[in-house]
């Protein structure tokens, strides 16, 4: 039998020599693109970090924090093998970013804002005296740039995150270590930036610029400096007995009332006593009228300080450097027989440490913590009563310290008490051509019923004085604000302004009944809020060494100086 054979179907040759030709040849574009992808991811991350320095910085700020900044960012040029390590570095390298990010753009908002560094005086002294109810009504307030800002952050924190990801990866097509490397020239050059950034963490001007180690001190700075204000007993307790070395003597024969008013935030430009387009202050037009001689509103007052504790600490140490150790005014009243009262619609730790524990009663009528809280200035009107009606002494010093148009302004004058929300004034009409956001009118709006309202309190306040006290007694009463506001006047924007005229215009107010004011050319002369207490010690008749005559608006040695204040001033006599 025949056996036949059977063939295998033949099967097509295999071309391995042009299969390996074609993978031989797209190792080097993947590999091209991957490092390509891996430089674009340093390139846009370390720009967009660039752009939010520089935001927050100037000069040679800029190119220190962008060295600091380096070393993460070169990061994403390390091809990396494993896909968790990869992922790790994302997240590193997202946080590291975002870090510098939210740096500059606070520092952004603090310079446009108050033209303030965060580790200024005046940022740092803010910062120890809040807490979180104040801070979060602070945001309430200016909610309009925290979502401009916020969003700026999140834009950058999305754009950081996509190329993040595209950081460098170990090439898996070739084992070869050497394949998978950037030419020479990229690699000295991140050497270099690296040689420069580890100079730059070894030298502590520069390290210490870095967000983490500069919110670090920052917050140890606020920390310290609000257990400095916790206990300043011993402070105190050496004020005290300097006065008593002064041996002040008050020449007042007989009973003796002298009230000081100080409130908070308010701008004589908002003042119909000054001027004002809008009726804001009719009962102390009203008062003026009647009072006649024995009351002198001062047109051209100013603060030399555009926030609440360097003014007061001005106001009650003369205006004095603390280097030539000047006294406090309130110990110097009591060395010279005055009972003191501080009453304060504040709840503030520092005005309450450095200031009101100096009286002999102290009445916080607030006791709700923020200074944007929702008491009334109206409270304290049962309090200041009852000083003045107090039979335990002949002399008396009340101070009371008022929240008077302390933002946010829709706070401080009761629910539905704004007159002017409705009508299109002539004020409104004029925002509006200025150029005004709606916004800033209707904040203007707001602190303008805030400046009624404030009137009413102050009016009574003044007519308490005027009306309470025995025959022939001696009374006085002093009116000023701590520092102005900005409400459209200068920017289109609302709050507290150092770097515009309006933070510091104030008003200031004295009656008296025993002799007749300073009037006329007199009353258009400018003050300065730093030297109120050179007045307040002529209103209590107080006789001290120290005295300072040319600093006495009220006396006819009174001399003007202008202050250095950080804003330019066409005059200080308008």
């Amino acid at each position: 039998m025949r056996r036949v054979r059977m063939r295998a179907p033949s099967r097509p040759a295999v071309r391995c020599p042009d299969r390996l030709t074609s993978a031989s040849a797209e190792s080097p574009r993947a590999r091209n693109v991957s490092r390509h992808s891996a430089l674009l991811a340093c390139g846009v991350v370390g720009a967009t970090l660039l752009a939010l320095i520089a935001l927050g910085h100037d000069g040679r700020r800029i190119a220190q924090l962008a060295v600091l900044a380096a070393p993460m960012v070169l990061w994403l040029a390390w091809p990396l093998r494993s896909a968790r390590m990869r992922r790790l570095r994302t997240v590193l390298v997202w946080l590291w970013a975002m870090g510098f990010a939210l740096d500059g753009a606070v520092r952004a908002y603090l310079l446009d804002t108050y033209q303030a560094a965060p580790d200024g005086a005046m940022v740092l002294g803010a910062a120890a005296n809040t807490n979180a109810r104040e801070s979060s009504e602070y945001l309430w307030m200016h909610w309009r740039s925290a979502v401009i800002w916020t969003g700026a952050l999140a834009m950058a924190g999305v754009l950081v995150a996509m190329f993040a990801r595209r950081g460098a990866a170990f090439d898996a097509t070739t084992s070869s270590v050497r394949a998978s490397r950037s030419p020479l020239w990229t690699r000295s050059l991140v050497i270099v930036v690296l040689l420069i950034a580890c100079v730059a963490y070894a030298s502590k001007p520069w390290r210490r610029l870095h967000p983490a180690i500069f919110w670090a001190n920052w917050s140890h700075s606020v920390h310290t400096l609000r257990a400095a204000w916790a206990d300043q007993q011993e402070v105190r307790d050496r004020a005290m007995a300097q006065a008593k070395a002064i041996a002040p003597v008050a020449l007042q024969a007989g009973p003796s009332t002298v009230v000081l008013v100080i409130t908070d935030s308010i701008n004589r430009d908002n003042m119909a006593l000054y001027g004002y387009g809008r009726p804001t202050t009719p009962r102390l037009l009203a008062h003026k009228a009647q009072a006649g001689e024995q009351m002198a509103v001062l047109k051209n007052a100013w603060s030399v300080d555009a926030s609440t504790l360097p003014a007061l600490r001005n106001m009650f140490h003369f205006g004095l450097p603390e280097s030539e150790n000047p006294p406090h005014l309130l110990a110097l009243a009591r060395a010279a027989g005055y009972k003191v009262w501080w009453i304060s619609n504040h709840d503030d730790l520092a005005i309450e440490q450095q200031h009101a524990r100096f009286a002999d009663v102290v009445d916080m009528v607030n006791r709700t913590p923020g200074r944007a809280s929702a008491s009334l200035d109206g409270e304290i009107l049962d309090c200041v009563q009852e000083a003045l009606a107090d039979t335990s002494t002949e002399r008396k010093l009340i101070v009371v310290h008022l929240m008077g148009a302390h933002p946010h302004y829709s706070l401080r004058f009761p629910a539905n008490a704004n007159p002017f929300d409705d009508d299109v004034d002539a004020v409104e009409k004029g925002l509006v051509k200025d150029g005004r956001s709606a916004w800033v009118r209707r904040f203007r709006q707001e602190y303008d019923a805030a400046l009624l309202y404030h009137d009413f309190v102050v009016s009574e306040l003044l007519q308490q004085t005027r009306a309470t006290g025995k025959p022939g007694e001696y009374r006085a009463w002093m009116y000023l604000s701590d520092h102005g506001q900005e409400v459209g006047h200068g920017s289109d924007r609302a709050g507290h302004s150092p770097s515009t005229a309006s933070g510091y215009r104030i008003p200031a107010v004295v009656w008296r009944n025993s002799e007749p004011l300073p009037g006329g050319a007199a009353q258009q002369q400018p003050f300065r809020a730093d030297w109120t207490g050179w007045t307040l010690m002529d209103l209590l008749k107080v006789q001290w060494n120290g005295q300072m005559p040319e600093r006495n608006v009220l006396g006819n040695a009174y001399r003007w100086q202008a202050p250095k204040i950080p804003v330019a001033v066409e005059s200080f006599s308008r």
